[in-house]
Order: structure tokens, then C-alpha cells, then sequence
């Protein structure tokens, strides 16, 4: 039986997780990074900051009896999801990564697609002067050494140097309308936009826009999944994989990416 379940990360996703099996009267723990200065908190118990590396999670695994981990953080943070399938693999927990999927491309999409924010920085004096970026505060030191481009940074937190030389930031939390980024994108004059592939329905709009008024995209592609990590791409794909454990039968593989 299923009675410890750990929850890494703080998205939209884990936390509808959470909520959905704090009443079940399993023990319920999230993990955040702690990374944004006021997190949403999930339901159940919660804890804040790194374990350590993987072994650090390894112990944690051990001395607080999780039987099961789901990695639900954002599918950027690689080096945490590493960590997570080293300790898994170490300690005999199942881990299933819980990932929403990503944004497509439809007609009409000028997207280049990149592997890094490096490889963005690189592409953008080709493209524009006036730059919507993105990517979040820890990304935008990518962007420091370039002049003559004006950038507009959105994240819930301010960021921190190394910064670009000129830089406006507007610090807001998602969801955003569709009408709201039309009127940002106008009204700040941006020619580019460079995301990356978050997915979720939270910031899609302004791919929308941008579609709407031609402006190229960089998308910065996402990292893999670590090999042999079953994937679900919803709450109830999470749901179901924890009810195969629960009946004491081997879970079938959700996806794979």
C-alpha cells in the first residue's frame, strides 16, 4: 500500500496532484525549491529547499518512508529530475515523471527552435531589437552581454545581475489572457519573443499573439526525460499510476517522450 508519497515541485500540476490525494488520508509531501519568493503552497505537508544532491534525496527516501515519488516539477529543472531517477533507482521507490506537454506549432508560427538560452542570445541581433523575454529571472544573465537590443523581462520575482544593459522587468504571475499579452506586445513595441517550452495553458496566450502580429519566437526546446522514467502527461495519468501500485500490480509505462 501506498502511504507516503513524495511530490517534487511546485507547478500547476503538482498541486492539483496534492490536492487530489490529501484526502485519500495517505501522508502527502511536496517539495519546493524555493526558488519564488511566496510559492503557492500545495495541500498536505510541504518543504522547502534542496535535499542535498541525490544522495541527499536517497537518505530523505530512506528516513522518511516515501513509497512512491512523483517528479512533478517544471520540465526545465533537469538537475532535480536526474537526481530524483539516481535516487529512485537507489532506493527500489517507483518515480513517475508528471509533465504537461508541450507547445505545437500551427500555421502561421514563426518559431526557431534552440536547445539553449545561449544558442537564443546567439539568434537575436538577427531577429529583433525590442525583445518579450520569457524565460524566466534565472535565464536572463543568457542575455547580459548583448547591446543595442532592449529586453522586457516577465517572472513573479526580480532578478537578479549579471542583467542586460537595458532592461525593463515586469513582475507578474500567470494565467495571462489572450487580449492582455496582444496589448503588452503592442504597447512595449516587442519585434521578438523568446520562451521556452514550458507547455500549459497558463502562457500560451502570448505564442497566440505573437502568431497574430508575425513576430518570430526562439523557443528554447526542452531537456529529455531521464531515460527509462514512465511519463503522464495529466493528473489523472498520475492517479492511475499510483492506483496500479496501490493494488500491488506492476504500473504500465503512462508514456514516453
Amino acid at each position: 500500500m501506498i502511504r507516503h508519497v513524495l511530490i517534487l515541485g511546485g507547478t500547476t500540476e503538482g498541486r492539483a496532484l496534492a490536492a487530489a490525494l490529501v484526502p485519500s488520508a495517505r501522508r502527502v509531501t511536496s517539495s519546493l525549491a524555493g526558488r519564488v519568493a511566496q510559492p503557492r503552497l500545495p495541500a498536505g505537508e510541504v518543504r522547502i529547499g534542496g535535499f542535498g544532491g541525490p544522495d541527499g534525496l536517497t537518505a530523505w527516501l530512506r528516513v522518511e518512508g516515501v513509497d512512491a515519488v512523483v517528479d512533478a516539477t517544471h520540465p526545465f529543472a533537469a538537475g532535480i529530475s536526474g537526481n530524483a531517477a539516481l535516487a529512485a533507482a537507489a532506493t527500489g521507490v517507483p518515480l513517475l515523471v508528471l509533465r504537461r506537454p508541450g507547445f505545437t506549432p500551427v500555421d502561421g508560427d514563426r518559431w526557431h527552435p534552440v536547445n539553449s538560452l545561449a544558442a537564443a542570445a546567439e539568434l537575436l541581433p538577427g531577429l529583433g531589437q525590442r525583445v518579450f523575454l520569457t524565460s524566466g529571472r534565472q535565464g536572463i544573465g543568457a542575455f547580459a552581454h548583448l547591446d543595442g537590443i532592449h529586453f522586457l523581462a516577465r517572472s513573479v520575482d526580480p532578478p537578479e545581475p549579471p542583467l542586460p544593459p537595458s532592461l525593463e522587468v515586469l513582475l507578474d504571475r500567470g494565467p495571462f489572457t489572450l487580449d492582455g499579452e496582444r496589448a503588452l506586445l503592442r504597447q512595449h513595441r516587442i519585434d521578438v519573443l523568446v520562451t521556452k517550452d514550458s507547455g500549459g495553458a497558463a502562457t500560451a496566450p502570448k505564442l497566440t499573439a505573437a502568431r497574430e502580429l508575425g513576430l518570430p519566437v526562439v523557443v528554447v526546446v526542452r531537456p529529455p526525460v531521464p531515460e527509462g522514467v514512465p511519463v503522464a502527461r495529466d493528473v489523472e495519468g498520475a492517479l492511475h499510476w499510483l492506483e496500479q501500485l496501490d493494488s500491488g500490480s506492476a504500473p504500465t509505462p503512462v508514456s514516453s517522450e
